[in-house]
C-alpha cells in the first residue's frame, strides 16, 4: 500500500508539472496571428520621439528642410520667370522676300502687372521681334520699351490680362554677405525653368557693359549661369530680387563657376526710367566727349550742347586753328570731391546726383585749372 501510494504521489506531481509548463508557454509565446500583428504595429504604429515622425504623405521620404525649401522657392518664383526669344528680319537675295531669322535666346522676369518684362539688353540687341514665353507655357509677342546698354538692362512689354502675370517679388544688394546662398532661375541653352544654385562668392566687381562703359558693384556668384540664362533673375533665401545674371567668366564659354549679376539696386533705378522715358533719365552736363586720348588723363571735351549746363557755364569744346591744328577742348578732372581719369570716371560720378543738383567742375585748361559751377539736368530735357 505504502508503495502504490508513493506511486500514485509521483505521477500526480509529474502530470502537475506537465500542466503549469503548458500553461507558462501560452503566456510568453506568441501564436503566428500575435506574432502578425506585433509587425504590423512596427511599420504603421506612430513613433513617440516626435524627431522620428514620418513625412506628410505629399513629401518624400528622406527629404531634408533645406531641399523643401528650395522646392518651395522654385515654384513661388518660377512662375515670374520667363523665356524669350529673338528674331531678325531680312530679305532673300534672290526672291527678294523679308524673312524671320532666329537670332538669339533668354531669360527674363515679370517686373509688374503691367506686362513689363526685364532682360538684358544684349539678349535683344539688333533683334527686330521678341517673343516671351511664361512658365505656363503661353507665348506673346514683345515691343521693346526701352535700353540701356551702358547697364546692359531692357525692358519689353507684352499685352496680357493683368491677373495671368506673377512680379517678381524685389529685394535688396546692399546688404549681402558673401558665402550667403543664392538661386539662379532661367534658360540656359534654351532649356526652360532650370534652377541653380550656389553662394555669393564676391561683392564689388566690375564687368563692362556692351556700351564699354564699366558696371561696378557687380555680384560675383557660382550658380551655374550658361549661355541663355542672361537677363534671369539671380534670387534670395527669400525668393527676392538681388540681381539680373548677365555673364560669365569662362575660357570654354560654359559654366566654370564664376557668373556675374547686376545689383538690384542698380536695377531699382534703372528700370522705371526705361519704363517712363525709353532710357535712364540720368543727369547730364551737356558734352559730348572724345575717344581715350593716349598720355591724357581725364574726359576730353570734343562739343559743348547749345543751350546746355556746360554752355551755361562756359566749357570749351575742341576745335580747329587757321592752319588745321587740333586744339584740345577742357579736359575734366574732377566732379566735386570724384576724380575723373577717363570718359567712364565721368559717367559713374554724374551718377550720384539728380537733375537739378549744382556740381563742381574741374578742368585743365590750355596749362591751368580752372573751377566752375554748373547745374545739372534731365538727360530727357536734353
Amino acid at each position: 500500500m505504502r508503495v502504490l501510494l508513493w506511486v500514485l504521489f509521483v505521477v500526480v506531481s509529474f502530470l502537475g508539472g506537465m500542466l503549469l509548463m503548458k500553461q507558462q508557454m501560452a503566456e510568453t509565446i506568441p501564436t503566428e496571428e500575435n506574432n502578425a500583428l506585433l509587425v504590423r504595429n512596427e511599420n504603421t504604429a506612430p513613433t513617440t520621439n516626435p524627431s522620428l515622425a514620418p513625412a506628410p504623405a505629399t513629401v518624400p521620404l528622406g527629404m531634408t528642410p533645406q531641399e523643401q525649401h528650395t522646392i518651395q522657392l522654385f515654384e513661388q518664383a518660377a512662375p515670374s520667370v520667363c523665356f524669350i526669344t529673338t528674331s531678325t528680319l531680312r530679305r532673300n537675295y534672290y526672291s527678294r522676300n523679308v524673312e524671320e531669322i532666329p537670332s538669339g535666346s533668354g531669360s527674363g522676369f515679370v517686373w509688374d502687372k503691367s506686362g513689363h518684362i526685364v532682360t538684358n539688353y544684349h539678349v535683344i540687341q539688333n533683334a527686330d521681334k521678341a517673343t516671351v514665353t511664361l512658365s505656363n507655357g503661353k507665348t506673346y509677342q514683345a515691343t521693346k520699351v526701352g535700353q540701356a546698354p551702358e547697364k546692359d538692362l531692357a525692358v519689353l512689354k507684352i499685352n496680357i490680362p493683368r491677373d495671368e502675370l506673377t512680379p517678381i517679388p524685389v529685394g535688396t544688394s546692399i546688404n549681402l554677405r558673401v558665402g550667403q546662398n543664392v538661386y539662379a532661375i532661367g534658360n540656359p541653352f534654351g532649356l526652360d525653368q532650370t534652377l541653380t544654385t550656389g553662394v555669393v562668392s564676391a561683392l564689388g566687381r566690375e564687368i563692362k557693359s556692351v556700351a564699354g562703359i564699366p558696371i561696378r558693384d557687380v555680384i560675383q556668384s557660382d550658380a551655374a549661369i550658361n549661355p541663355g540664362n542672361s537677363g534671369g533673375p539671380l534670387l534670395n533665401s527669400s525668393g527676392e530680387l538681388i540681381g539680373v545674371n548677365t555673364a560669365i567668366y569662362s575660357p570654354s564659354g560654359a559654366s566654370a563657376g564664376i557668373g556675374f549679376s547686376i545689383p538690384v539696386d542698380v536695377v531699382n533705378w534703372v528700370i522705371p526710367d526705361l519704363i517712363q522715358y525709353g532710357e535712364v533719365n540720368r543727369p547730364l552736363i551737356g558734352v559730348e566727349l572724345t575717344r581715350p586720348l593716349r598720355n591724357i588723363s581725364g574726359a576730353v571735351v570734343l562739343n559743348v550742347v547749345k543751350d546746355s549746363p556746360a554752355e551755361t557755364a562756359g566749357l570749351i569744346g575742341t576745335k580747329a586753328d587757321n592752319n588745321g591744328n587740333i586744339i584740345l577742348g577742357d579736359i575734366i578732372v574732377a566732379v566735386n570731391n570724384d576724380p575723373i581719369t577717363t570718359n567712364s570716371d565721368l559717367y559713374l560720378a554724374l551718377e550720384k546726383y539728380q537733375a537739378g543738383d549744382q556740381v563742381n567742375i574741374r578742368v585743365k585748361r590750355d596749362d591751368r585749372e580752372v573751377a566752375v559751377a554748373l547745374k545739372l539736368r534731365a538727360s530727357a530735357e536734353q
